[in-house]
C-alpha cells in the first residue's frame, strides 16, 4: 500500500510511520477522520477509545458511520474499518468512557503520540497531565461544533487561540491546574453560531478537515524527528 507515497518518502521515514504507536481519543466526527487518514498514512499501531455507538445523527458528518453499523460499537467497527485497509496493522480496542477510575488499564506510556478528539474536558485534562508525566507528544481537538468554514481551522499552541469556546474552557483547567506547558491544539478562528439547543450543530465538512489537518500534523511530526516531545 505504500507504493505512491514512496515517490515521496523515503525508506526511513515510511519505516518510522510503520514502528509508530498512537492513541485516538474519541473516533467520531474529528477523530473517525483522523483514523482513516492515518490508518491510509501507514502508522502500524493505532489504539482506539469510545464508550459510544454508531446512530443515525451520526450519518451527517462521521466518516465512519454508515446504515449497516448503526447501533454497533464504535471502536469496534472503526478496527474492522482499519484493517479492511490496511490487514497489517495493530489495533486495540477500548471501549470504556476514559476517567481516572480506568486510565491504568491503557498502557499510556507506550505511545509515541495522544490524540484527543473526545468532548469531556476532565478527559482532556486527564489525558494532558498523562501526556506531560511520560513526556508523550499530544494534540487535542477542540470545538468544531456549530460552525460552517474549514478554512478558519488551525493547528497552535492553546494559549494563541481565539474565538473557540471550549479551547477558553481549556485554558482554565490548566490555570487552575498551574500547567502553562505548550499544548498544541486543533482549534477554530471561526466564531461559533448561536443556536437554540444545548447539543452543537455540525455539517460534514468542518470535523472531517479537522481529524485530517490534524493527521497531517502527527504525519509530519512523526516523518521529520519522531522523537521530540511537547512541553
Amino acid at each position: 500500500m505504500f507504493e505512491r507515497m514512496k515517490l515521496l518518502l523515503s525508506d526511513e521515514e515510511i519505516d518510522r510511520l510503520v514502528k509508530s504507536k498512537v492513541l485516538i481519543i474519541g473516533v467520531g466526527g474529528v477523530g473517525g477522520a483522523c483514523f482513516e487518514a492515518l490508518v491510509r498514512l501507514g502508522i502500524g499501531f493505532i489504539d482506539v477509545v469510545d464508550n459510544d455507538s454508531f446512530d443515525l445523527s451520526n450519518l451527517n458528518r462521521q466518516l465512519l458511520s454508515n446504515m449497516g453499523n448503526i447501533g454497533h460499537s464504535k471502536v469496534f467497527e472503526v478496527k474492522l474499518r482499519g484493517l479492511s485497509i490496511n490487514p497489517s496493522i495493530s489495533i486495540n480496542c477500548y471501549e470504556m468512557f476514559l476517567n481516572e477510575a480506568n486510565i491504568k488499564e491503557i498502557p499510556i506510556s507506550s505511545y509515541d503520540y495522544i490524540i484527543d478528539c473526545c468532548d469531556t474536558m476532565t478527559t482532556k485534562l486527564l489525558l494532558i497531565k498523562e501526556a506531560i508525566k511520560y513526556k508523550i507528544k499530544i494534540i487535542s481537538s477542540m470545538g468544531t461544533g456549530n460552525r460552517f468554514d474549514a478554512s478558519k481551522l488551525e493547528i497552535t499552541n492553546i494559549w494563541k487561540t481565539n474565538y473557540d469556546p471550549v479551547a477558553k474552557a481549556m485554558r482554565k483547567l490548566l490555570r487552575d491546574n498551574k500547567i502553562n506547558n505548550k499544548i498544541m491544539v486543533l482549534s477554530s478562528k471561526e466564531i461559533p453560531i448561536k443556536t437554540h439547543s444545548r447539543t452543537p450543530g455540525s455539517i460534514s465538512i468542518v470535523p472531517n478537515v479537522a481529524g485530517f489537518y490534524i493527521a497531517n500534523y502527527v504525519f509530519s511530526d512523526i516523518i521529520k524527528s519522531g522523537s521530540d516531545n511537547n512541553g
